[in-house]
Order: structure tokens, then sequence, then C-alpha cells
């Protein structure tokens, strides 16, 4: 074991990542069988390319288990090579961007959607005469927006070839004016926003979607959702985040030392779990996370649905990147909360994702306190139910651009009273 352990040395989040993909493939092909053969999961995948994707198109219901599985393998096979063939090493960000990849390609991304973003992303680069991998996490993330472009290929007037045309272009044109506008709104929060480019990339196609209502092309959301709790998704589930608490037991000597040091952090971007404190408590973390998430959603009587389960594989890539139990749990609460005061349920379709996604604003919690964080879920799961209207759905990380605006309330009112009743605690004194 010590010998095998000293061999992967500095690789343990590259052989999981790996691990990933091939468990997704084997779900993809188990799936397969089990729906009538592997045709169906080639139709099934020829569905999710040419069907729109705005918010929520649950591939599970749309294509099926098989080609959703499938799907999902394919675009974290991309991220993984991208993230390879660009030499970055794989940290907390890193694994952030691959699984929130994974996940959303249960219900948004695809292989074709995803590729003219990340150029653009890499033309920006060349432009300013620096390389993609200066800017490799926002081409990652900046697929928030690849629904756009299936959508821009039926909105426009023009006929098939000219619109899909239009629809890589206008995909270029995302992925190069993405890098600029993330890094400024990373200021407007503070770090207090984990999923800071879905912020950015709601402004982004909040402006576009107004562009196209001028000129009389409109898109509306949808919902197509998977009802239920399929059991052997939640087993797989459960055993695929039990395998990385214990590669992560394993490869950290069976100590918990450093998941312990986790647990102290409060979790504000940039917060890198992997540099700080190793890749074995950081997969230890990733894997309470993603067990804490599941439990959440059977307790509450929600549905494992390729949207749910794509939520909760994002959340256990962000668990490396400055999600934990305990910042997490009050925001989860306070989403969990609030429906007792709203005409929300806990089982309603956009509260299940917001519960999940609550972990985006883990960081106030961490940085002020459990109550805190419970008032950032409970403004969380208001906000989040009206925010997808304002760009027909095109944005998939909704709930990162409701975060956005969250922190950007909570965060300075909050620093103003903590310091106002410091100072008064000083006078007493």
């Amino acid at each position: 074991m010590e010998k095998w352990l000293n061999r992967i040395a500095g690789k343990e989040l590259r052989l999981y990542s790996l691990f990933s993909v091939a468990v997704l493939l084997a779900a993809a092909a188990a799936a397969a069988f089990a729906e009538g053969g592997f045709e169906g999961m080639a139709e099934g995948m020829r569905l999710i390319v040419v069907s729109r994707d705005a918010l929520i198109t649950d591939y599970f219901e749309l294509a099926g288990y098989g080609a959703a599985f499938c799907n999902a393998a394919f675009v974290l096979g991309i991220s993984i090579v991208l993230i390879i063939t660009q030499k970055i090493p794989f940290t907390g960000p890193t694994m952030a961007a691959l699984f929130i990849n994974a996940g959303y390609a249960l219900w948004g991304k695809n292989p074709v959607n995803i590729i003219p973003i990340i150029l653009g992303t890499a033309l920006y680069a060349r432009t300013h005469k620096s390389k993609l991998n200066r800017y490799i996490y926002t081409a990652l993330f900046g697929t928030c927006l690849a629904p756009l472009l299936t959508e821009l290929a039926y909105l426009f007037p023009f006929g098939q070839p000219v619109n899909f045309f239009l629809a890589v272009a206008a995909g270029i044109f995302i992925g190069f004016v993405m890098p600029p506008l993330s890094m400024h709104t990373a200021s407007m929060h503070m770090g207090y926003n984990l999923f800071n480019v879905g912020f950015s990339g709601g402004i982004l196609a909040f402006i576009i979607v107004c562009i196209l209502r001028a000129f009389g092309m409109e898109s509306d959301s949808v919902l197509i959702w998977k009802e239920g709790q399929n059991a052997w998704i939640g087993a797989g589930l459960f055993l695929y985040f039990l395998a990385a608490i214990v590669f992560g037991f394993l490869i950290s000597g069976l100590k918990i030392d450093g998941l312990k040091k986790i647990m102290s952090r409060p979790g504000r971007a940039v917060a890198d779990f992997v540099l700080m404190d190793g890749a074995g408590p950081t997969l230890i973390n990733m894997g309470f996370v993603g067990i804490a998430c599941e439990i959440y959603v059977l307790l509450v009587g929600g549905d494992l649905s390729g949207p749910v389960v794509g939520a909760i594989l994002a959340v256990f890539g962000f668990a490396a990147f400055g999600v934990h139990i305990k910042n997490y749990f009050p925001v989860l609460a306070g989403v969990y909360i609030s429906t007792f005061f709203t005409v929300f349920s806990p089982d309603t379709p956009g509260i299940q994702l917001a519960a999940v996604f609550a972990a985006g604003l883990a960081p106030v919690a961490g940085q002020f306190g459990a109550v805190a964080g419970m008032v950032a879920g409970f403004l969380h799961a208001a906000v989040v139910m009206c925010t997808g209207q304002m760009y027909g759905g095109l944005n998939l990380y909704n709930n990162g651009f409701s975060a956005g605006w969250v922190a950007i309330i909570m965060v300075p009112v909050t620093e103003s009273f903590m310091k106002h009743f410091k100072e008064r605690k000083r006078e007493r004194k």
C-alpha cells in the first residue's frame, strides 16, 4: 500500500477525475442495457445535441439515463483533456471546474455547445498575447451560457446553416468577453459568492436576451423534470462519494487532521483546500459534502432528477474550493426554513436546486456565523425563484447569479453591523 501511495503522490486528484469518467461511462453502459440497448442511447445523445437546453431541461427525462451519463462522461473528459494539455495542476478550482461541467452535462451542456465558448476564451488569450492556461477556469466555468447557442440556432430566422454559423459566432463572442467581465464581478461580491462566473454570466445573458427581444426573438424557460427517487441512482451516488472518502482517508495516512483544518476555514474565495490542506483531506470533505446533499434531497422528498444529481456533483466539486459541512449547513437550513414562510415547498424543483446550490453562499456563514448563513439561504431561496425569467433560462448558473445579488446586499450590511457592535463592545469595556 505504501509503495502504491508513493507512486501516485501528486496525481491523486487526476486519478480520481479519470476514475469519475470511468464511473460515468459504466453507468451509461448499464443504463443503456437496461433501457433497451445502445441504439437508444445514441438516439438520446442526438436529442441532447439538437434539443433546446434552457432551464430546466432534464436529460434523464429528455434522453434517458444512458445518454445523460454518456454525455456527462464526454463533457468531463473534454474538460480533463483541456486541463492536462494546458498543464494545469489539479487543485481546488480545477476540481470545481471539472465537476460543475460534469454535473451540468446532465441538464444543459454537451460537447457541441461548450466548444465555441472555450474557443472564444482561447481567442481572448491569443488577442492579449497570453496562453489559454491563464484563463482556463473562466473558459470552463463560462460554458454556463452554452444553452444560449442552441437557442440561437432556433431563434434566428435565416435557415439552419446560417443559424448554426451565427450561434457558433455568438458562442465565441461569449467566451471572448467572459474573462474581463468575471474579473470585474468578483470584486462586487468580494469572494462571498463561490459561483462568480454564474453572476457574470447572468448579467451577460440578460443583456443578450434583451437585445434578442428588441428584435422580436423571444426565449422562454422550460421545465422538463424527472420525478421520483431512483434507487440505483441513489445507491450509485452514495458509493461514489464513499469512494472519495475512503480514497482520501488512505492518502491522508488514515488521519483526519487535515479535514479539521478545512472545517476551520471560512471558505471565502479564493479558498483552495487542495493547496492549503492537501488532496486527501479535500477528497474526504468532497465525499461528506456530496453525501450531505444527497441525504437532504432524500429526506425532503426531493427527486433524483438530472438537475438535482448534477447540482450535487457541482457542489461536490466546490467542496475542494470553499464549501465544507460547517459553512454549508447554515445556508442549507436557511433555504429549508424559508419553505415554512413562503409559497414554496422543499420538494419544489427550483427550491431543491436552491438548497443544494446554496453552497455558493457558504462563505457568508463561514465568515459571519450561522445566523448570517441562514439569512443568506433564506434570501437566496426567494431571489432564485425570480431571476431565471430575466434571461429566459439561458444562464445555467442561475443560482450563482442569485447568490451574487444576495452577497452584494448582505455582506456590506452585515459588515457594517458587526463593526458597529464591536465598537460598542469596546466602549463598554
